[in-house]
């Protein structure tokens, strides 16, 4: 097969297996901060293995490369923990989309990192995005559990976009998998603390549950989209990303029996719309550039 569509193929394989990552919110039966410890564990332990296999360094260049590993850790592991959490208190569909409003808020943070200015295009996605939102919240009130599934799964958004802008910057040098090595470990460093008794007496389908998702749909992604970058553009990968949400639903609905209603639906169209626009736009304006 040509290595193109190879690396397509593998892509689209890549994000289904991200998407996955939602179920396991629903069906391993332990908090959000558990389930990211566990997924952490395994994902650092298995992508530290294939980074030596694949004989690079998992060495650091500088201190400040050191810090700016622990700074991107640190976001990833409150990203990870609120991910799950928005899908615990609502639904995997809800989940999802509210996380993928991250496109357009990185475009909105833009101009502190870049230096560059916002355009009324970004001011239009912005606006499509909080209608989007709006379709989906019942009630403008945290103490019903889906609005509050939004607002912890637009939190997350918001992790994940500052996570994305501080490694383009700082610290888009190292791989992809090595990328994911160091923050995976530091994320373990961050919460072995907080790990409760139920990780540690989990039974032993729960523990084949977490080394499924840190293996199969955490470390086995990672290394896909390492080697798609290979043969494809940023450009095709940001695109196909953008096809997570839409996985992640109809794997809710196949696997979970979620139905999601119309407004559900129709808020997630206008999401990925714009997170869609605003990857092309992203695109033209930095040619090359992807969101890590």
């Amino acid at each position: 097969m040509d290595p193109v569509k190879k690396s397509l193929w593998s892509l689209h394989l890549a994000v289904i297996l991200l998407g996955a990552t939602a179920l396991f919110s629903r069906i391993i039966p332990l908090s959000a901060l558990d389930i990211t410890l566990g997924r952490a564990v395994i994902a650092f332990v298995v992508l530290a293995v294939l980074v030596k296999l694949s004989g690079n360094s998992l060495r650091l260049h500088s201190k400040k490369d050191a810090l700016i590993a622990i700074l991107l850790g640190a976001l990833m592991a409150v990203h990870w923990v609120t991910y799950f959490a928005a899908m615990q208190y609502s639904s995997v569909s809800v989940g999802m989309i509210a996380l993928f409003t991250f496109p357009v808020i990185t475009v909105l943070l833009e101009p502190f990192f870049e230096g560059i200015r916002l355009v009324w295009q970004d001011i239009v996605s912005a606006l499509v995005v909080l209608g989007g939102i709006w379709l989906i919240v019942p009630e403008v009130s945290l103490g019903n559990d889906v609005t509050l599934g939004i607002a912890v799964g637009v939190c997350s958004a918001f992790l994940y976009a500052m996570r994305n802008l501080v490694h383009r910057k700082y610290f888009s040098h190292y791989g992809g998998a090595q990328a994911m090595t160091y923050q995976t470990l530091v994320i373990v460093l961050c919460l072995c603390w907080f790990g409760s008794e139920k990780l540690y007496q989990a039974s032993e389908q729960t523990y084949l549950l977490l080394l499924l998702l840190g293996t199969v749909c955490t470390a086995a992604p990672h290394a896909l989209v390492a080697y798609t970058l290979i043969h494809l553009r940023a450009k095709t990968f940001s695109l196909v990303a953008c096809m997570q949400p839409l996985y992640g639903v109809i794997l809710a609905v196949l696997v979970l029996d979620e139905e999601p209603n119309w407004q559900t639906l129709l808020g997630g169209i206008l999401v990925i719309c714009a997170a869609i626009y605003e990857t092309i736009n992203a695109h033209k304006l930095h040619p090359g550039v992807s969101n890590g």
